[in-house]
């Protein structure tokens, strides 16, 4: 991974989430030196700012969403900023900011993979699967939402950022660490045939087998983009976000989770979202994801050469 050229693009909005703090994720993971601990690894990175979209309003669902406008207006603007940086062959990093705006990232990395001819693979690391609609969900939070709006289903406002509907397949998604899914959801999920490897998963065969599987068939022409959603992680190790579920993986399962992607050789974007600093303890949610991250990028706790 040297010689890397990272962009790191802020995105404070908890505009999709059901508890607010997720806004202040990008000012937490700076102060964890997430900027200058990449670059010790020889990445070259540059810091792009916040983008600045509407205030939260915080009001309740219409019609079965929370903010719908101002959900897609935040989501259009990562899609630009994150499709920018593929164009100029840069690796974005999203630091969000609650998981809605995953729909204007990977739809953006969607778009540049049509544009070069590559395939996507997406590893949605998460406690959720994401794949609510509003006649799934009674919360109306759109945070809940991401990946069904990425694969076709939502408002067109949301399945038609990115200029194709819709912006992924199913099957170029694997989702890591579930374990909190609607009943309706749940259906759903195994209707639209999403690869889940969930807890019971990764109790069962391992985080190394199950990381096997969710990267095989990479070859040289994919992209891997990463959406790593800080409440994957068990609360024990990561308290900082607003949906914490007991249960998730442990530090050294979540090591080697990152290990085994940054072996790929693939990483081509990233989201960081979820990182609630309000709900945090002194930080520390925010100086663990970055020790992971730094892993993605070849950070071994390994003595290998």
């Amino acid at each position: 991974m040297h010689n890397t050229l990272v962009s790191l693009i802020g995105a404070p909005t908890d505009i999709g989430a059901g508890a607010r703090g997720a806004s202040m994720g990008p000012e937490a993971l700076r102060v964890a030196q997430l900027g200058p601990i990449l670059e010790t690894h020889g990445v070259h990175v540059l810091d792009r700012g916040n983008l600045s979209g509407p205030a939260n309003p915080w009001l309740p669902p219409v019609d079965g969403y929370r903010h719908l406008a101002e959900v897609a207006e935040w989501n259009r603007k990562v899609h630009e900023a994150v499709y920018a940086e593929l164009r100029v062959g840069r690796l974005p990093i999203l630091l969000g900011g609650d998981h809605c705006l995953g729909l204007g990232s990977i739809s953006a990395v969607a778009r540049h993979c049509r544009d070069a001819g590559k395939k996507l693979r997406v590893l949605w690391l998460d406690a959720h699967a994401d794949f609510n609609t509003s006649a799934l969900t009674p919360s109306g939070n759109i945070h809940g939402m991401p990946v069904a709006c990425l694969c076709g289903h939502g408002p067109q406002e949301l399945t038609g950022i990115g200029g194709q509907v819709p912006a992924i397949s199913p099957k170029w998604v694997r989702q890591i660490g579930i374990r909190s899914v609607d009943p309706g959801e749940k259906r759903f999920v195994h209707e639209q045939g999403l690869e889940v490897f969930d807890m019971r998963f990764i109790d069962e065969m391992g985080m190394r087998h199950t990381m096997e599987l969710a990267l095989a068939t990479l070859d040289a022409n994919t992209h891997l983009h990463v959406s790593f959603d800080v409440d994957f992680l068990d609360p024990d190790i990561a308290p900082g976000v607003g949906t914490t579920v007991p249960g998730g993986p442990t530090y050294r399962e979540a090591q080697l989770c990152m290990e085994m992607i940054a072996d790929t050789g693939r990483l081509g974007s990233l989201d960081v979202m979820e990182l609630n600093p309000a709900l945090d303890v002194r930080n520390k949610t925010a100086a663990l994801a970055v020790d992971l991250i730094e892993s993605l990028f070849g950070k071994s706790t390994l003595m290998r050469a």
